[in-house]
C-alpha cells in the first residue's frame, strides 16, 4: 500500500521546486503526490501540471477555485486520498520544503513499524537536529506553545510542525468535520484524538518524532496580521471544542469521507472512480 503526501499551495509558483518533486515521485513508487491549489492568483495551478507531466503517474492535483486556507486544502486532500483504494497512510508537508522528504520518511517508518500508534508529527523543538527559525519567530512560537499547552492539557512539544502522518483510519476522526479556523488546524485535529482516544490512552496512540532538520523559508502565507490574531482563535477554539461541543467526535472508523466540496477538479493519474 501506498502513502500518500499531500502538498496544499497558494501562490506558490516561484517556490516549488519542480525537480525535488519529480525525482522523489520518480524513485520512490510506493508514493503518492497529492498537490492541492488552493485558489492560487499566480500561475501555481501551471507549475504543478508540470510536474505530473514530468513524473509520468504518482501525481493527483486537487485544484480548489477560490481560497479557503491551508487547513480546507490539507482537508481536501486527505478526504481525496481517503477514497482512493491505494492508499494506506496520509500525510502532509509544506509545499517550500522546510521538512524534507528524508525526514517524511522517517515518520512514515515510525508509524508503519508500530501497530498502537495511529498519527505520527514532527517535531522542531526535540532532539539536536538543524533547525533554522529567525529570533522573532521564535520567541513568538513559545508563547503560542504555551496557549496550546494550556488547551490541549497534553505533553507535546510542537503541535504546528508542518509535517504530520496519519494512518488511514483514523482519517474520518481528524478530517470528517470542517475546522473552524485556516491555519490552526493542527490543534483542533490534536483535540478532536483526544476526545475519540480520551485523555489518559491518546499519547498512547500518537508521537511526537524530532526532525533531524527544518528550515523556514521566508514569504511565509501568513501575515502579521493573522499572526496577531491566533492568540484570540485558539482561545475560540477551546470554547467551541470544550464549552459549546458543537462537534461530536463520535466517528466510526468505516465511515466513507464523501467528496462534497463545491467548485474544486481532480486531476489525477488514477483511473478509478472517485466517491461521490
Amino acid at each position: 500500500m501506498k502513502t500518500g503526501i499531500i502538498i496544499p499551495c497558494y501562490n506558490e509558483e516561484k517556490r516549488l521546486n519542480v525537480e525535488a518533486f519529480v525525482e522523489f515521485i520518480k524513485s520512490h513508487n510506493q508514493y503518492h503526490l497529492c498537490f492541492v491549489n488552493d485558489g492560487s492568483k499566480d500561475n501555481t495551478i501551471k507549475v504543478l501540471e508540470d510536474i505530473q507531466e514530468k513524473a509520468s503517474g504518482g501525481v493527483s492535483i486537487v485544484d480548489v477555485k477560490k481560497n479557503a486556507g491551508k487547513a480546507a486544502a490539507v482537508r481536501s486532500g486527505a478526504r481525496y486520498l481517503y477514497n482512493r483504494q491505494d492508499i494506506d497512510y496520509i500525510g502532509f508537508i509544506d509545499a517550500d520544503l522546510s521538512t524534507d522528504f528524508n525526514n517524511f520518511k522517517k515518520l512514515v517508518e515510525t508509524l508503519r513499524k508500530d501497530d498502537n500508534l495511529s498519527f505520527v508529527y514532527g517535531s522542531r523543538g526535540k532532539g539536536e537536529g538543524q533547525i533554522e527559525r529567525n529570533v522573532f519567530r521564535n520567541l513568538f512560537s513559545k508563547i503560542i506553545k504555551t496557549i496550546v499547552f494550556l488547551i490541549l492539557g497534553l505533553p507535546i512539544e510542537d503541535t504546528q510542525c508542518g509535517a504530520k502522518v496519519f494512518k488511514r483510519d483514523i482519517i474520518p476522526v481528524a478530517y470528517n468535520k470542517a475546522f473552524l479556523t485556516r491555519w490552526l488546524f493542527d490543534v483542533e485535529i490534536f483535540i478532536r484524538l483526544k476526545k475519540h482516544f480520551g485523555s489518559q490512552d491518546v499519547m498512547n496512540h500518537i508521537y511526537e518524532q524530532p526532525l533531524e532538520r527544518w528550515v523556514h523559508v521566508e514569504d511565509s502565507k501568513l501575515g502579521m496580521k493573522d499572526a496577531l490574531q491566533i492568540p484570540y482563535k485558539l482561545v475560540s477554539i477551546w470554547f467551541s471544542y470544550s464549552i459549546i461541543q458543537t462537534f461530536s467526535m463520535v466517528v466510526e472508523t468505516n465511515e466513507v469521507i464523501t467528496l462534497d466540496d463545491l467548485n474544486i477538479s481532480y486531476l489525477s493519474d488514477a483511473k478509478q472512480p472517485l466517491a461521490a
